[in-house]
């Protein structure tokens, strides 16, 4: 598993899915799967749109008539995600319609903070555990919420044990009357606050929940085994542009601190480096010529900057090889422009 992770705008979903072409490339089944909302990944892939279920993308315009393996792609739907993950865990058909239908559960299933990420690395587990792909790609949100679906099982887990969770179960558990008189104090404080309704809607969504705890428990326990398995590596996409470097920098420190580390830099949208100004060339007389030279040090400027920017994130990141994919003369938006991304990122360009 390749995990893109990165600022927000620097080419991470591009990079995700020249990846994931490169494994068909070489003979692997690979999918491609945002975890970002928005449409970049279609877009990239010259599709109109991607659904939660794995799509095979047609790759023999770029790959030749019998490519040697296959390309996938799917994009996150939270809600179909989680309504599969009540249903499997559920003891049965009755609990999960319980759960389904019940108000609480359809509010917190498609808007509650950190759902989407619960339910990226549900996902993810999903694609891992069915046999289908030996090369899963993921590409994630801008960096701060890329951290937070990393750290989502783990959240999960602490959530579970919690004793503000296990007091919302305690009605599941007892009648009301059986119950101490702090809980019920709590239960009717709570009522008075959020309205009766919504406290009814909690406990009969806990009630239905009962049961299931542990199926999410190990479920967390394994994901968190995923994210740290030598078969899973983290890439880190930025480009050369400060506030891009300072992202970039804070979530390998983050990963270093969960005792993990980038596999590769990669550094997209660079500027090409002509090098300094010829002597002859610097002295024209020509305007014309004089014009290209002043062009070509502003050129050298802004790529020495770059290099600056480059050389500070490298020394953060010891050990993590650098990629860098120059700007290209038009934006991606098919297997084409991917297939030329790959060629910079797997070092076929000669350069």
């Amino acid at each position: 598993m390749v995990i893109c992770a990165g600022p927000g705008g620097v080419g991470k979903t591009t990079c995700a899915a020249a990846i994931a072409l490169e494994g068909a490339r070489m003979g692997r089944r690979a999918c491609v799967v945002t975890i970002d909302p928005a449409k970049r990944l279609a877009d990239a892939l010259g599709l109109e749109s991607l659904t939660n279920d794995a799509h095979q993308v047609d790759v023999s315009a770029v790959l030749g008539a019998a490519p040697a393996g296959e390309l996938w792609a799917l994009m996150l739907d939270t809600k179909t995600t989680f309504d599969a993950v009540v249903r499997r865990n559920a003891a049965s058909e009755e609990q999960a319609r319980a759960i389904l239908d019940n108000k609480m559960y359809r509010n917190i299933s498609g808007a509650l903070g950190g759902t989407q990420e619960y339910m990226a690395m549900e996902k993810l587990y999903e694609l891992h555990s069915d046999g289908r792909f030996d090369l899963i790609v993921v590409d994630t949100p801008p960096t701060r919420h890329a951290l937070e679906f990393l750290e989502a099982p783990g959240r999960l887990l602490r959530f579970l044990n919690n004793r503000i969770f296990r007091l919302l179960m305690a009605p599941t558990r007892a009648s009301l009357r059986a119950l101490g008189m702090a809980t019920q104090m709590f239960f009717r404080t709570l009522s008075k606050v959020v309205g009766g309704a919504v406290v009814s809607d909690a406990v009969d969504f806990f009630t239905a929940f009962e049961g299931m705890e542990e199926g999410f428990r190990v479920r967390a326990r394994k994901v968190e085994q995923l994210i740290s398995d030598p078969g899973t590596a983290f890439v880190v996409v930025a480009s050369p542009r400060r506030d891009a470097v300072s992202e970039a920098v804070y979530f390998a420190d983050r990963l270093s601190a969960s005792e993990q580390r980038a596999a590769v830099l990669v550094v997209n949208r660079m500027f090409p480096a002509f090098g300094p100004v010829p002597a002859a060339l610097g002295k024209a007389s020509d305007p014309a010529l004089n014009a290209l030279a002043a062009n070509l040090e502003e050129l050298d400027r802004v790529a020495s900057r770059e290099e600056a920017q480059v050389a500070d994130l490298a020394a953060r990141m010891p050990g993590a090889p650098i990629v860098r994919v120059p700007f290209l003369s038009s934006d991606v938006h098919d297997l084409a422009g991917l297939a030329e991304v790959g060629e910079w990122l797997f070092g076929r360009t000669g350069a």
